[in-house]
């Protein structure tokens, strides 16, 4: 439902009310009220930081005996984030979620399989929730064991798939290998957790003969269920009711103009367990003000680009590395084992080659022109492939370096 600004306000204020009474983190950052909404911008940031800081359960809001689950990132690159949920969250969890597969006409007799992981990672308990909500019948089937997953689509008359766009790519190479492509019955499929493109997004529609929506949440606010698309594919609609977004400047943090691109600001307004304040999701994104043909009331946000602390810019066009990561992952033969090298000589446009190493046994002679043919289709960009035998690449015992850009030199 549509939020007016004044309802928008009073929500605000109620939760800085209730996480100055309740988190000491925010006791020390924020002040008793606002008067605007234009002061939301003037309110201090929270970061990924701010979550490793107080590890584990230094940002919760409510006594832990009310908490009756968690869930957390991987933490791969530090302290994971670690999110709670009271009974009450989980009830707003669901509707969300079950607004994301309604919006891609999801309804109830629909047969969901979900094939986002379940555990720790919010993906697959989220989409879970809100399918159950609606009446799916719902397939639990979490990630992997993909010649099973495409006997699930076949044999229980799946009509609609929840995972990540890079293995819908690969449930629609082994469809086709196995030869069932003609016999499933998939109508619509909800992908995110990874940014995709325009010509992935073709990909997974030709492959699995359904239609693609892209879905977008993160842990730090709850998982998915934060926007969704509707059918008119242009662009995300935000649930407004439940999470304020702003757009920014990565550098200077203040608001940029309407329709410009910058980094995604979000605030959970209702979360009771672990409300978040102006939380920087380095995501880069548009917001779109303009009315949506589809009549939903709430705002759009165009599809994720990509995070600021990874872009390129490579002859004008902007390159991320887990973008380039996700396509190489899709060669069969290829690893994740890369480097983004990008130089400029002298009198010449800037250039990008992509160094990976090739799994043991496999013929890098084949896998390179593969590579290059998938980075011009997806991004729309000529970049060489360099496929190197295994272990040909520095090993890091911290975070690797992806990118060595020659051009600072």
């Amino acid at each position: 439902m549509a939020v007016s600004p004044a309802e928008t306000l009073a929500l605000w204020n109620r939760l800085l009310d209730r996480v100055r009474a309740r988190v000491p983190f925010y006791r020390e950052r924020l002040p008793g009220s606002i008067e605007t909404l234009e002061q939301v911008a003037e309110l201090p940031f929270t970061t990924k930081d701010d979550f490793r800081d107080t590890y584990p359960f230094g940002l919760l809001a409510v006594p832990l005996a009310e908490v009756v689950r968690v869930h957390m990132s991987s933490g791969t690159t530090g302290k994971p984030v670690v999110t709670a949920y009271t009974r009450g969250d989980l009830e707003c969890w669901a509707e969300c979620t079950e607004r994301t597969l309604r919006l891609g006409g999801v309804g109830p007799g629909d047969v969901v399989q979900n094939a986002y992981g379940y555990g720790l990672f919010t993906g697959g308990f989220g989409i879970h929730l809100g399918a159950e909500r609606i009446g799916c019948l719902v397939v639990p089937a979490s990630s992997g064991v993909t010649q099973r997953q495409v006997m699930l689509l076949r044999d229980l008359g799946v009509t609609a798939l929840a995972c990540t766009p890079s293995y819908a790519l690969v449930l629609a190479e082994a469809a086709a290998r196995e030869g069932v492509r003609g016999e499933l019955r998939l109508r619509c499929g909800f992908f995110g957790a990874e940014p995709w493109t325009e010509g992935m997004r073709r990909q997974i529609e030709q492959g699995l003969g359904l239609e693609a929506f892209d879905i977008y949440g993160l842990t730090e606010l709850g998982g998915p269920g934060v926007a969704a698309e509707c059918g008119q594919h242009q662009g995300l609609h935000l649930f407004e009711d439940h999470f304020y977004a702003e757009v920014v400047d990565p550098q200077s943090g203040r608001p940029v103009a309407a329709g410009e691109e910058g980094e995604l600001v979000l605030t959970s307004l209702r979360r009771e367990a672990s409300p978040v304040v102006r939380y920087r999701t380095r995501d880069r994104t548009v917001l779109v003000d303009d009315p949506c043909p589809c009549g939903s009331p709430f705002r759009r946000m165009l599809r994720v680009r990509g995070r600021t602390d990874d872009m390129l810019v490579v002859r004008g066009e902007n390159v991320f590395p887990s973008q380039v990561e996700e396509i190489l992952l899709q060669v069969q033969g290829l690893t994740g084992n890369y480097q983004l090298v990008v130089d400029r000589k002298a009198g010449q446009l800037d250039r990008l080659e992509v160094r990976v190493e090739a799994a043991p046994g496999c013929d890098p002679s084949t896998l390179g022109p593969r590579a290059e043919a998938r980075i011009r289709e997806t991004l729309g960009l000529g970049a060489r492939v360099s496929v190197l035998p295994p272990g040909a690449l520095p090993r890091s015992e911290g975070k690797a370096r992806r990118v060595v850009d020659l051009r600072e030199r």
